[in-house]
């Protein structure tokens, strides 16, 4: 289909600023990311659930979750693992648009595809989560079994076994949850992040 054929009627519609001053919260995008079993998704869970707590209204958007509806027709080559982020970042986009948090728990294991979101949602509003929990924890834990199926050949380009895992260079938050409790970890966060998305009548209208 050719582009010049769309034309998208984002100006007709409400803008953000309208919609977070109508929810009383700044719409941004918190991005967790790390090895598989390193507890981003309990993380985030905790997260929405505290945030919640405290009046702001967030969505979560999980692996499993997305690759089970939107994204089911990709595999895990490096192409649609590289679509599935993208597809990611434009759907958070959307949201983060309607003044609504953010919260996305994948593994996006490169510089290059947490770079191609940041790029999507815009610097400002991504908010990057490094959960730094070594592979060797991640491994004992296995949660899933995908591991240990990974070092039997059973599952080819995983993340950590047999294709690697980049390092985030600058996050905004990086969290180790090999030790310390989960509440510990999320009153942490909450710390940085309830900054970014408070509303603020003097910054909004």
């Amino acid at each position: 289909m050719n582009n010049n054929n769309i034309y998208t009627t984002f100006d007709k519609i409400k803008d953000r600023y309208a919609k977070e001053i109508y929810l009383k919260q700044q719409g941004k995008v918190i991005w967790f990311t790390g090895l598989s079993g390193s507890g981003k998704t309990t993380l985030a869970s905790q997260l929405e659930k505290r945030l919640f707590e405290l009046n702001y209204f967030c969505q979560i958007l999980d692996g499993d979750n997305v690759r089970s509806g939107i994204n089911k027709n990709l595999r895990f080559t490096e192409e649609d693992r590289m679509e599935n982020i993208r597809r990611i970042a434009e759907v958070s986009k959307l949201f983060m648009n309607c003044g609504i948090i953010l919260i996305c728990s994948f593994i996006s294991p490169t510089n290059e595809m947490r770079d191609l979101a940041r790029s999507i949602i815009g610097d400002d509003d991504f908010l990057e989560v490094f959960v730094n929990t070594p592979l060797e924890v991640c491994e004992q834990r296995d949660p899933k079994g995908l591991y240990k199926k990974a070092r039997a050949g059973e599952i080819p380009n995983f993340t950590g076994i047999s294709s690697p895992f980049e390092h985030p260079e600058h996050p905004f938050i990086e969290v180790d949850n090999s030790n310390k409790d989960v509440d510990e970890n999320v009153r942490e966060m909450l710390l940085k992040i309830v900054p970014e998305i408070r509303w603020d009548p003097s910054g909004i209208i």
